[in-house]
């Protein structure tokens, strides 16, 4: 066992399979004791089972370890608040919460209905805001702490999971908001873009030209959860196998000013020629997802 994240207390929701797991071994493996969130529910959020943390918590323990397991589900508050304050009673205090949790339901917008909607933003995005919630609390009394949101290349927009982009914009909103007001206190906020092979992965729909192990983004964790990376916060982070980037922050590209009141024929007039538009890369994307398709080939990205 190594000691990177030696005496620390780390809250891992969605920690039963894939990201979650490997991010609960890794930092228990780096000297943390771990609470293992997972609700224990299929990739559509059904059948929950309770047995799915405590196998990580078994798994952990065999290797010499400290884990406790919590089952609850985090699009609750309660069921949030629980998660922290098992490891303050179990342990003493919370230094990382780390929310993995989500599910999928996938459907085009025109097509999608609120019980397709409600359950993902739910777990995603609620589910992030109600561990962030009760943890900030406690970091804040602490002084020091790190809370790290799941987010996803698709924030950008997705053509057939709206509610599941929706979300993971959501969230990098909540972790550069938590970053703002909790800096003063010591406490940081980032979120990661995974792209590994999971049973939520499994199902894209196109070759992915740049993809890693759970492991690989575990590693990184590790690696925002401990002192060594005290100053960064509100940033939003990539790992996809051997690459790690960082995304820019929002920031306007142009702008002009009217001479007068806008009116729609000076905005016809003025924006075409000055601030224009931002190209959006995912739509040439879209072209040739269409002709691979109709190639009857599974296209790349």
């Amino acid at each position: 066992m190594g000691n990177f994240l030696s005496d620390k207390v780390i809250a891992v929701t969605g920690a039963g399979r894939g990201i979650g797991r490997a991010i609960a071994l890794a930092a228990a493996a780096e000297g943390a004791r771990v609470v293992v969130n997972d609700h224990g529910v299929r990739v559509d959020g059904a059948e929950p089972r309770s047995d799915v943390a405590a196998g990580v918590v078994a798994e952990i323990e065999a290797a010499g370890g400290a884990a406790t397991a919590v089952a609850d589900d985090i699009a609750t508050m309660a069921g949030g608040r629980r998660v922290v304050d098992t490891a303050v009673r179990t342990y003493g205090r919370l230094d990382g919460a780390v929310c993995v949790a989500g599910i999928l339901r996938e459907r085009m917008l025109f097509n999608m209905t609120e019980e397709e909607w409600d359950p993902v933003v739910a777990t995603h995005l609620k589910g992030t805001f109600t561990v962030f919630r009760a943890a900030s609390a406690v970091m804040r009394a602490q002084r020091s702490g790190t809370l790290i949101g799941f987010t996803s290349g698709n924030h950008q927009g997705s053509a057939a999971q709206a509610n599941y982009s929706a979300a993971k914009g959501g969230i990098i909103s909540l972790v550069r908001s938590a970053a703002l007001g909790l800096h003063k206190y010591g406490v940081t906020a980032n979120a990661v873009a995974p792209v590994a092979r999971t049973r939520m992965s499994a199902g894209v729909p196109m070759e992915l030209s740049e993809i890693g192990d759970p492991e690989d983004v575990a590693a990184f964790v590790v690696y925002l959860l401990s002192d060594r990376a005290r100053a960064i916060t509100g940033q939003v982070y990539t790992v996809a196998g051997p690459k790690i980037a960082v995304w820019a922050q929002p920031r306007e590209l142009r702008a002009v000013h009217a001479d007068g009141p806008w009116t729609p024929e000076r905005v016809a007039d003025l924006l075409p020629g000055t601030v224009g538009v931002d190209p959006m890369p995912l739509l040439e994307r879209l072209t040739e997802m269409a002709r691979a398709a109709a190639a009857g080939e599974r296209p790349n990205q």
